[in-house]
């Protein structure tokens, strides 16, 4: 028990992640095969529906927005501030992050990079943070583009059209309206956190400021 609660923030993310994963599945199989029905087409079952391109296209959009936002909000804190807000870093002198990890190299308990002292090694993991959520946007965006090809081919053959291949989809207007459609959303919901964490508080939480803190108290 001790085990699951030092990591329970993350368990519980990754059962919710699970839980709408197998909700999507189970509704998006459903209205898939409304419309196959409707085309006068085979219905498919939950296993072909689970690795079609209609599902993939459905996950891999919404997992790219998700990675750019995350990517860019680790970025963007590290370089700018807003003044009274809790996610930001304050709005003069250094925090702990802001330390060159150089000067730590004989830490016993530092990271093995960090022990190592120098050299490409430590530059990669002293930016590994946005390097990985830049990676996996990419093979999201990537993905999103193969499965959304795949999907709108299959939609086109229906209606007599022609298959179009990756990049051609990739440079449609239905491929960016899916992606600013999810892009618009992702910051929308980062400037209201930064935003509303000014004025607004949530006892014990680590994205609020203490519920006494003035407003124009910057960081948590």
């Amino acid at each position: 028990m001790r085990w699951i609660r030092l990591r329970a923030l993350l368990l519980a993310n990754l059962a919710l992640f699970f839980l709408f994963l197998v909700g999507l599945l189970l509704t998006g199989h459903a209205q898939e095969n409304a419309e196959l029905s409707d085309h006068g087409q085979q219905a498919q079952s939950l296993g072909q529906y689970a690795v079609s391109s209609s599902f993939g296209e459905a996950v891999f959009e919404n997992w790219e927005s998700e990675f750019l936002q995350m990517g860019m909000y680790v970025l963007l804190t590290a370089y700018l501030v807003q003044k009274g807000s809790a996610e930001s870093r304050p709005l003069k002198g250094s925090v702990p992050q802001d330390e060159d990890p150089r000067r730590h190299r004989t830490d016993r308990t530092a990271p093995w990079p960090v022990r190592r002292g120098a050299g490409l090694v430590l530059r990669l993991y002293e930016n590994s943070l946005a390097i990985a959520f830049g990676v996996v946007f990419l093979l999201s965006i990537w993905l999103h583009a193969v499965t959304g090809a795949r999907a709108w081919s299959e939609e086109q053959e229906l209606h007599g059209a022609e298959a179009v291949t990756t990049w051609q989809y990739a440079r449609t207007s239905q491929f960016w309206y899916e992606s600013f459609q999810n892009w618009q959303s992702e910051f929308l919901a980062v400037a209201a956190i930064v935003g509303g964490s000014i004025y607004l508080r949530q006892r014990r939480s680590a994205q609020s400021k203490p519920v006494h803190a003035p407003h124009s108290e910057t960081g948590v």
